[in-house]
């Protein structure tokens, strides 16, 4: 099968998607060609048969015009002429966790006869996700509670863990510190954290970066806590501190299942979640990962479902 791949960033080192890098290898193993076209191209080491089409935010965000308007308008376009150029290079498309390329090319790929899938694990629903749930032939996510829009096309898949690289380290001594690790957005609650670490006397690391960082750095001033606030990480920073971290605080409120708390539990890091549909997995371990979440197993699966279904 020849695959489009449609998502925002290609960078091994991007803090956030950092982690499609992998996904996108294991794609290359499943399909004969993969075509992927992101927003914004960095950092990559991909397969031959892997070719990356950027629509150019690398080149526009540091223009001497700082239009968003503007700026939009050329990502569309650019979009639009990839898409229709590269039509005869892909069977199928797998847009990542933007329902917006749904909502665009979703009736020209139905035209086309292009099989579409949907990959979103996020509790908002707006219009563009419902939009974008009429063209989608599949959608995929992680868990029930990941994808709240009801529809007969859902199919929950579990996440994708990189089982091979986050894996614990013998060699590196665990600290007494707790961790607490994602975007510092308000919904990740890592104010929960600072407070849970205050009263077990603990230190506590803080991985990510966002806008609640001067709020938290203030609530840490006023509780006279120890915090070290860590910020944005690449892939291979986070696992290092997963492995020297005593317990991962997971105390975020997207009521979804985050791949932090599995990718600590790959590393052999112990969780302590507040969420109670999570309160399972603190009983987990490694194996459980492997067996549930296993990042091969996976794309494996989506490639089959994408060419069968």
């Amino acid at each position: 099968m020849r695959l489009l791949i449609v998502t925002q960033v290609v960078d091994q080192n991007d803090s956030v998607l950092g982690f499609f890098h992998r996904w996108i290898e294991e794609f290359a193993k499943n399909c004969e060609k993969v075509h992927v076209i992101c927003l914004k191209e960095s950092v990559h080491n991909l397969p031959e048969n892997v070719a990356v089409h950027s629509l150019g935010k690398e080149s526009l965000e540091f223009g001497i015009w700082n239009l968003e308007f503007l700026h939009r308008l050329v990502y569309v376009f650019r979009f639009w002429r990839l898409i229709w150029q590269k039509r005869r290079n892909y069977d199928a498309v797998f847009v990542h966790m933007n329902p917006e390329y749904l909502v665009m090319a979703g009736w020209l790929w139905r035209l086309l006869g292009k099989k579409t899938a949907l990959w979103y694990t996020h509790k908002s629903v707006d219009l563009k996700l419902r939009i974008a749930e009429k063209f989608a032939d599949i959608i995929f996510t992680a868990s029930r509670e990941s994808f709240r829009l009801p529809s007969k096309k859902v199919q929950v898949v579990g996440h994708g863990i990189d089982t091979d690289f986050f894996t614990p380290d013998p060699n590196v001594p665990r600290g007494e510190h707790a961790l607490s690790a994602g975007r510092l957005n308000k919904s990740k609650r890592h104010d929960l954290a600072i407070h849970m670490s205050t009263e077990q006397g603990r230190v506590l690391h803080i991985a990510g970066e966002g806008p609640e960082r001067k709020n938290l750095e203030a609530l840490t001033h006023s509780l006279n806590t120890h915090v070290e606030f860590l910020g944005a990480m690449t892939q291979l920073q986070l696992r290092d501190e997963y492995r020297k971290a005593f317990v991962l605080l997971h105390t975020s409120e997207t009521g979804s299942l985050d791949k932090v708390v599995l990718e600590a539990l790959a590393c052999g890091l112990p969780v302590v979640t507040r969420d109670p549909a999570l309160k399972h997995l603190e009983s987990a371990d490694r194996e459980y990962v492997r067996r549930e979440h296993s990042l091969t197993a996976l794309i494996e699966k989506l490639v089959w479902i994408l060419k069968n279904k």
